[in-house]
């Protein structure tokens, strides 16, 4: 009976280990609980920081109590319900890429007067002690409708976000983009830009010093387009090796086809000419990925790719989790294509 005892504790203890074991090796991805996508993950200080669209189709639709009459009118846009509880940000921040803690709603519309749902794919930046956080809002389809890209600020990365100009900073289509999927970039310069546009349109504009509107090209032009082929949306940039990489979302972002591609130029206005894919589905693994950022450690040449996907046999395109896997590049500054991973990417502490 012993024995039997025995044999059956160590038969536990080896179950209770297996468990552990794959536990441990399946967590990593999603790195958070919940539905959210267009994740941008940056570094402040010694944190590690994701800012995402939230995506959950059973989330509150809103403050309804307290819209203004511009909200109402921009509500009356849209005939997707989804889209009416998209009013807020929720933000994760991390020590080691690993344990994620949630803040929830940095930004929310009741304080943005003019934004009333769709609230899309943030991008923040640091400049001068303040946290700029760029979004879209009321996915508008034509010049007349009410909303566009906005930008918030606050005085930590985990805000209260609160609106920056009372109104939106672009609400118009220029060079045929829709004014959404907004990416702030700071070039080695210390000139700040913004890149954005979907509709298959990538524009970049030059910001001013306050980030209150933009600085004229000297052919007098606002936005200059830097639209390479295939480009559908959610444009991403960052410098290695003293080049522009060029980074945007292709195919249908409900779909398996939703992709991640890039360019290689010598300037942030390119010329951009495509390269290939580099992130996409894997049917062992989760279906559409793409909609992503990158993180570089400080002072190294490690890279990870921040991005959404869908589970497996989920076909409700608005389920979307975000996960992190590692990115490299081969000897020619190529970037290698990334394999999307369960178990995604272990600790790793910023010193």
């Amino acid at each position: 009976m012993k024995q039997l005892l025995i044999a059956a504790f160590v038969g536990l203890s080896l179950v209770s280990y297996a468990q552990a074991k794959l536990k441990t090796k399946t967590d990593g991805n999603p790195v958070f609980p919940g539905w959210y996508a267009d994740p941008e993950g940056i570094i402040f200080g010694d944190t590690y920081w994701i800012y995402p669209t939230f995506s959950d189709e059973y989330g509150e639709p809103g403050p309804a109590d307290s819209f203004t009459e511009l909200q109402l009118k921009a509500r009356k846009n849209t005939i997707n319900p989804q889209y009416l509880k998209q009013t807020f940000f929720d933000a994760f921040s991390s020590k080691d890429l690993v344990n994620w803690e949630k803040h929830p709603r940095v930004l929310d519309i009741k304080n943005v007067s003019w934004a009333a749902y769709a609230i899309w794919a943030p991008s923040i930046i640091k400049k001068d002690n303040k946290y700029y956080l760029f979004f879209g809002a009321n996915d508008i389809q034509n010049n007349e409708q009410p909303g566009g890209i906005g930008v918030a600020v606050a005085d930590q990365p985990e805000g209260p976000f609160v609106d920056h100009l009372g109104k939106p900073l672009i609400n118009q289509f220029h060079n045929g983009a829709q004014p959404i999927d907004q990416f702030a970039f700071r070039d080695a310069d210390g000139q700040y830009y913004l890149i954005y546009g979907g509709w298959r349109h990538c524009n970049i504009g030059k910001l001013n010093a306050d980030f209150t509107g933009f600085v004229p090209f000297e052919d007098g032009t606002i936005f200059k387009s830097i639209t390479p082929e295939n480009y559908v949306e959610g444009p991403f940039m960052f410098i290695r090796n003293k080049k522009y990489y060029l980074m945007w979302s292709e195919g249908g972002w409900t779909g398996p086809d939703y992709s991640v591609a890039y360019a290689i130029g010598d300037s942030p206005f390119g010329p951009f000419k495509r390269i290939g894919k580099i992130l996409q589905q894997d049917p062992k693994i989760a279906t559409g990925a793409g909609h992503h950022s990158v993180i570089n450690i400080p002072g190294k040449d490690d890279w990870y790719i921040v991005y959404h996907r869908r589970p497996l046999g989920d076909t409700n395109g608005h389920h979307r989790e975000t996960c992190i896997d590692r990115m490299y590049f081969d000897q020619e500054g190529n970037i290698l294509p990334v394999k999307i991973t369960k178990e995604g990417v272990g600790k790793r502490v910023l010193k």
